[in-house]
């Protein structure tokens, strides 16, 4: 079999890992599976994830949770540069002069939409929310990394950022800010494990009612913190 290593990048190894989990679920995903879906050498993958599979679990996570969804792209769009920048970041390299120039790439990105963005507080909260349940619902089957890590990218503090501000403007005090970004976080991540964890049942909800009640939660939830 013909090996072309040729355009191999640790986000086209990430996006055929997901693939892969979404298939055959997380315990299907193994380097050989993955590097003959990518026709390359296991090797290959470890050239970019030299700390095996628990590197690039953490990759993954920072891939699903990406800055891409704080400013409302969609999948495929946004600098390049975004995902090794982030990924640097997760290694604790993030002082290197590539982790800089792609950071200051990615938050400009995102500080730029955000300052155009002057919708009131709870609309900016939904439309994150939101397109941070699409992207949940999307590579569901990485949901289970999720619970487990939270890795600290490039993505994370933009996502931060936005809500911090968004939360003030809402009038919570400093000290509540934190705690509404948890609980907010929690709810997502909960009601997409909630969908999916009754995906095939015969009382199972349609997307549209799946998101009018996530909708329902979020409005309750947002009219609860800002009380």
């Amino acid at each position: 079999m013909s090996r072309n290593y040729a355009g191999l990048s640790r986000e086209r190894i990430i996006v055929e890992a997901l693939h892969i989990i979404a298939g055959r679920g997380l315990g299907g995903l193994s380097m050989r599976r993955l590097g003959d879906a990518l026709d390359v050498e296991a090797m290959a993958i470890y050239h970019h994830f030299p700390k095996g599979k628990e590197q690039l679990f953490n990759a993954i996570a920072a891939y699903v949770t990406t800055a891409r969804v704080v400013s409302g792209l969609r999948e495929g769009e946004g600098p390049p540069e975004e995902v090794a920048a982030e990924e640097l970041a997760t290694e604790g390299v993030a002082g290197s002069p590539e982790a800089e120039d792609a950071a200051e790439g990615s938050l400009a990105e995102t500080v730029g939409t955000a300052e155009v963005d002057d919708r009131p507080w709870d609309q900016r909260l939904t439309g994150w929310a939101e397109a941070y349940r699409a992207r949940l619902l999307a590579y569901s089957g990485a949901l289970s990394l999720l619970m487990h890590r939270a890795p600290h990218t490039l993505g994370e503090e933009d996502t931060r950022a936005l809500l911090h501000t968004a939360f003030t403007e809402a009038g919570l005090a400093e000290a509540d800010v934190s705690p509404a970004c948890d609980a907010l976080n929690a709810y997502c991540l909960g009601a997409v494990a909630h969908q999916v964890r009754h995906e095939g049942r015969e009382d199972a909800p349609e997307e549209a009612e799946a998101l009018a009640r996530f909708r329902f939660g979020l409005r309750a939830l947002l009219r609860g913190l800002s009380a």
